[in-house]
C-alpha cells in the first residue's frame, strides 16, 4: 500500500504459490496418473503430509481411533497405485478435500475383487459401529461438499486479492479516502468471516490472514491520508492480530512501518524513530535490502525531526546505499510503493526537517519526474510539498503557482487531508512574507478557499 504518497513501479504480484509451483512435488519426478486428485490439492493449498494429517483427524473422529496415514499412502494415491482406498479413510478423504473420491480419480472396485474391507456389507457394517451419530456428521459433510465456500482454496485467496488490488487502484487515482477505507474495512471482515465458518489447509488459512494484514492496513494508510492517526491506529491494532496469525513477516513489517507513519503524524518523532529501529533490524531487512532501505529512510525522517542532523544523514546514506543493491524479485503488493521515486519523495522531507530546502526542492523535481500518470494524488501531494519548499526559500510567485497547480491535480472529494494540510502551511509561509506583489495578493485571495 502507498505510503507518505507512493508510486508503484513494479507488476502488480502477491505472493501466494502459483498452481504449478503447488503441484510440482506432485508431477515432477514421479510419474503422475491420479491428475485429479493432485489438481484438487493443488487448489486448497495442501501439502502431502498435511493433507494426511488431516485424513488422520477425521479418522479418529469418526472411529475413535487414531489414523495411520502418512503422506506415502498420498504419494501411492497420486501416482495410481492405489485405486480405491478402504472405506475408512476414502470417507475421510472426502471430507477432508470436499468432493467425492470418484470425483477425485478413484475407481471403485469389482464386486468379484473385493476384499472383506470394501464388500458392501462389510461397509455397512463398518459404518453402523462407528454409531448413527457419526453417521448422520459424515453424511451431513459430504451434502455439503456441493456448498460454495465450504472449504477454502488458492482460488478463494485469488479473489480476495483482485478485490484488494481494485481498492489500491482507486486509492492510486485518489478517489476518496474514506471509501477506501470503508471498501478495505469490508473486505478484511469478508476474509475473516469466510475463514471463521470454513475449513482450510494450513498454506491457504496463513495466506488470508497475511492478505487480511495487508487489506486492513491499507484502510489504516487511507486513514493516515486523511489526517485521523488515531483511528489508523485502531486499524492496525486489528491488523497486527492478522500479520501475528499468518505468521508473515513481511506483513508484521507492513503494520509496523504503518505505526513509524502515526507516529510521525502525532508528532511523536522519538516514537517514530523507535519503530524505524524494528524495522531495520527485522529479520526481513537483514534478507532484503528492499526492506532495508525502506527502514533506514524511515529513521532518517525520524532523527531529522529529532534535529539529530549527523545520524539522519547517516541513516539517508544508508538507505540509499541499500537500495542500491535491491534486486527485482516476488514481493507482496504493499511494498510495491517503494521505488526510486519514492526514495527521492523520502529524501525530500528528512531534508525539509533538516532545514536544507534547496536540496528538498531538488529531490522533489526528480520524484514527480519519476511518478507514473496514473498516481494522481501522489503527484498532487508531491506537488504540494513542492510548493512548500519554494515558499521557504522565498519563490514566492513560482510557489503560488507550484501550489495552485497541486490544488487543481486534487481530484475532487478525494479526502487527502495530507495534501490540503501542505498546502496550509504553504499559504501560511506566504502570507507571513509580506509581500505586496499583485499575483502573490491575488494567489493569497484565492487560497482561501481551498484550506
Amino acid at each position: 500500500m502507498n505510503q507518505a504518497g507512493t508510486p508503484r513501479r513494479n507488476p502488480v504480484i502477491f505472493t501466494f504459490p502459483r498452481p504449478s509451483e503447488v503441484a510440482q512435488s506432485y508431477r515432477g519426478a514421479m510419474s503422475q496418473v491420479n491428475r485429479q486428485l493432485a489438481d484438487r490439492i493443488t487448489e486448497l493449498g495442501f501439502s502431502q503430509a498435511e493433507l494426511a494429517r488431516q485424513i488422520n483427524v477425521e479418522i479418529e473422529l469418526l472411529t475413535a481411533k487414531p489414523g495411520n496415514v502418512t503422506d506415502s499412502d498420498v504419494r501411492r494415491w497420486l501416482r495410481g497405485e492405489t485405486k480405491w482406498p478402504q472405506d475408512r479413510i476414502r470417507l475421510c478423504l472426502e471430507r477432508v478435500l470436499s468432493a467425492r473420491a470418484e470425483d477425485l480419480g478413484f475407481v471403485p472396485r469389482k464386486k468379484s475383487s473385493a476384499s472383506p474391507e470394501e464388500d458392501p456389507v462389510h461397509r455397512r457394517t463398518f459404518l453402523n459401529s462407528s454409531g448413527s451419530a457419526v453417521l448422520a456428521v459424515g453424511a451431513s459433510n459430504l451434502s455439503d461438499h456441493r456448498r460454495p465456500g465450504n472449504r477454502l482454496g488458492i482460488n478463494d485467496v485469488r479473489r480476495f486479492h483482485q478485490d484488494y488490488v481494485a481498492i489500491l487502484r482507486r486509492d492510486d487515482a485518489g478517489r476518496g479516502a474514506q471509501k477506501v477505507e470503508n471498501l478495505a474495512v469490508e473486505l478484511a471482515s469478508r476474509i475473516r468471516s469466510a475463514l471463521a465458518v470454513s475449513t482450510t489447509s494450513t498454506r491457504v488459512r496463513d495466506m488470508l490472514y497475511r492478505l487480511a494484514a495487508e487489506i486492513i492496513s491499507s484502510a489504516a494508510f487511507a486513514s493516515i491520508d486523511a489526517s485521523a492517526p488515531r483511528r489508523a491506529r485502531a486499524h492496525l491494532g486489528q491488523a497486527l492480530t492478522f500479520a501475528g496469525l499468518s505468521r508473515d513477516k513481511a506483513a508484521m513489517y507492513h503494520v509496523w512501518d504503518y505505526m513509524t507513519l502515526t507516529s510521525s503524524q502525532q508528532e511523536n518523532h522519538a516514537e517514530a524513530a523507535a519503530g524505524a529501529e524494528v524495522l531495520k533490524l527485522s529479520s526481513i531487512a537483514r534478507r532484503d535490502p528492499l526492506y532495508a532501505s525502506l527502514g533506514h529512510m524511515r529513521s532518517a525522517n525520524g532523527l531529522a525531526r529529532l534535529g539529530r542532523r549527523y545520524e539522519a544523514m547517516r541513516a539517508l546514506v544508508d538507505a540509499e546505499r541499500a537500495f542500491a543493491r535491491v534486486a527485482d524479485q516476488r514481493r507482496p503488493e504493499w511494498i510495491r510503493f517503494y521505488d526510486s521515486s519514492e526514495v527521492d519523495a523520502l529524501s525530500s522531507f528528512a531534508w525539509t526537517a533538516l532545514g536544507d530546502h534547496g536540496r528538498a526542492e531538488y529531490c522533489l523535481h526528480r520524484t514527480l519526474a519519476a511518478i507514473p500518470e496514473g498516481m494522481v494524488r501522489n503527484r498532487a501531494l508531491y506537488t504540494a510539498h513542492l510548493a512548500l519548499a519554494q515558499a521557504r526559500q522565498k519563490d514566492l510567485e513560482l510557489a503560488c503557482a507550484t501550489s495552485r497547480q497541486a490544488y487543481m491535480m486534487l481530484p475532487p472529494l478525494s479526502g487527502s487531508r495530507r495534501t490540503i494540510n501542505t498546502l496550509a502551511a504553504t499559504r501560511k509561509v506566504i502570507v507571513g512574507s509580506g509581500s505586496k506583489a499583485p499575483e502573490v495578493a491575488e494567489w493569497i485571495e484565492e487560497s482561501c478557499q481551498w484550506i
